[in-house]
């Protein structure tokens, strides 16, 4: 049977690439095949979680079927990490270009110019050539039954997509999540760019005014801003990366003031107007009325679950304004359904929906003990120059939770190697509870901070601390032994002046 008759998927420009992406991730051609029994497992969403749930049951040897209504890969592909980074690579070598004068290297600010329509041809290209490893034709010859239509429940243990019905044993609904709709006048009639459009773009947008100073808003706007565009952020909390460590919010804050990205935060926007091809920006700020005139609106500012259609209500699965309603096992109000990804999870990542469906093979398949969320050991990184990389408490929840810590912090130019690679922002910042060498969180502000936040995770992961940190030998130099350094902080705490008093007579005594 065939796929529900949908308007085809056009993914702008269609050129060749994007032919190729839409070829793997929905062919046109594409028939359903016909349910013959009961699943194992039925999956709604083709995204992070549902392919990786798809792929890893199916190699166990369970009947599986899964729904996509769009396009195979998710955000991640198609919106979200994979152009996103595809683009921040462009605009990080030219980032290098603009700072070599520092290292050395003369050269006029007016002779670099990035050519966009080849940063974005490139970006396609890549994508295209990641869809191979989503496509429709791969999940086919993996053994998974693939339906391209809208699934829906239909009862407690039926899903119903494209005119059929499938009954299952167990199911997962990982839709996703989606832009956030802002509810500011005029918005709507003038239009706007969110992170699921902003990559049909062929020419780039002189002036560019982001909606949301939040890791995507703080992103693309260092990446817009390098390429050409003249970048205003607006949010209406005064400060960059709200939810960040100050201390590396304020570096950030103060890179883009540098690179001329103009920041109106704590701004409340009344209205944006449409003028010809312009739109104006009316907003409040410092007690004042000001306005801005731009070519291009990109709205950042959140992201909302994909519920609308799931007909959730006649599976008996309980959900709310912030998603899917889950226990701490990923299990729904309808014991035989879970969720995972963006639709349920506080934590809207593509390795936290990787992990979430992980998580779901064992705890919705097997008997015996089941893996928490709680659990989980959380790494995330925002992609501005330098990153900013993140993992377990900040210090204002430590608080929240009762929870006493010592922090310490290592700036990376004071390493050898930030200082040959002329480093002038960045730390590890570590976080451990008092008394102890526990790491509770960490905080890393270096051009490649989220891989070296991996490090830290995986200690907290593993249970080993700052003490048994500071006995790894690092390669020298590297700016990771930062990290060590800040290890050997914390064993320099542990000299009580008693101690040292000890070590003193003993040294003496042993001339």
């Amino acid at each position: 049977m065939q796929a529900d008759a949908i308007d085809p998927v056009r993914v702008p420009p269609m050129d060749a690439y994007n032919r190729q992406l839409v070829a793997n991730a929905r062919p046109a051609d594409w028939t359903n095949p016909v349910p013959d029994g009961p699943y194992n497992l039925v999956i709604i969403g083709g995204g992070s979680a549902g392919l990786l749930a798809a792929v890893g049951a199916a190699g166990l040897g369970a009947k599986v079927a899964l729904i996509e209504r769009h396009l195979l890969g998710g955000d991640c592909l198609n919106v979200g990490c994979v152009p996103s980074k595809a683009v921040i690579r462009t605009s990080k070598a030219l980032g290098e270009i603009l700072h070599a004068e520092s290292l050395g290297i003369n050269i006029a600010r007016n002779g670099v110019e990035a050519d966009f329509g080849a940063v974005m041809a490139r970006m396609r290209r890549i994508r295209a050539q990641i869809s191979e490893h989503d496509s429709a034709r791969r999940f086919k010859d993996l053994g998974i039954d693939l339906y391209l239509g809208e699934g829906r429940f239909s009862g407690r243990k039926n899903i119903h997509v494209a005119g059929q019905t499938l009954t299952f044993k167990k199911a997962l609904i990982a839709t996703g999540s989606r832009p956030m709709v802002l509810p500011i006048p005029g918005l709507e009639e003038a239009g706007y760019l969110t992170n699921e459009t902003i990559w049909s773009l062929t020419e780039l947008p002189p002036r560019l005014a982001v909606i949301g100073a939040g890791p995507i808003g703080a992103e693309l706007s260092q990446a817009f801003s390098r390429f050409g565009s003249r970048v205003t952020i607006f949010d209406i909390v005064p400060r960059l990366l709200a939810r960040e460590d100050e201390d590396a919010a304020e570096i950030i804050r103060g890179v883009f003031k540098d690179e001329g990205i103009e920041l109106a935060l704590g701004a409340q926007i009344s209205r944006v107007r449409s003028q010809g091809d312009e739109r104006l920006i009316e907003y409040r700020l410092d007690g004042e009325e000001r306005s801005a005139t731009v070519d291009a609106v990109l709205v950042a500012a959140g992201r909302t679950p994909n519920l609308e259609g799931l007909d959730l209500e006649r599976g008996g699965i309980a959900y709310d304004k912030k998603g899917v309603t889950v226990n701490d096992t990923l299990q729904t109000t309808n014991p035989d359904v879970y969720a995972a990804g963006d639709v349920a999870l506080k934590y809207q990542f593509t390795h936290t929906a990787d992990a979430a469906g992980r998580m779901v093979l064992q705890n919705a398949l097997f008997p015996g003990p089941k893996k928490k969320v709680s659990d989980m050991v959380i790494p995330w990184s925002t992609y501005t120059d330098p990153e900013v990389a993140h993992v377990g408490l900040y210090p204002r929840e430590a608080e929240e939770k009762g929870l006493k810590i010592d922090t310490y912090v290592q700036a990376i130019g004071e390493t050898d190697r930030g200082q040959t690679d002329g480093v002038q922002h960045g730390f590890v910042k570590m976080h451990v509870r008092q008394g102890s060498d526990e790491i509770v969180g960490a905080t890393i502000v270096a051009k490649h901070a989220g891989e070296l936040i991996s490090e830290i995770t995986l200690a907290m992961t593993a249970g080993v601390g700052l003490k048994k940190l500071a006995t790894v030998i690092y390669p020298y130099p590297t700016q990771a032994e930062a990290i060590k350094k800040v290890a050997d902080a914390y064993n320099r705490t542990r000299l009580s002046p008693l101690y040292q008093r000890i070590l003193k007579f003993w040294f003496r005594w042993q001339r």
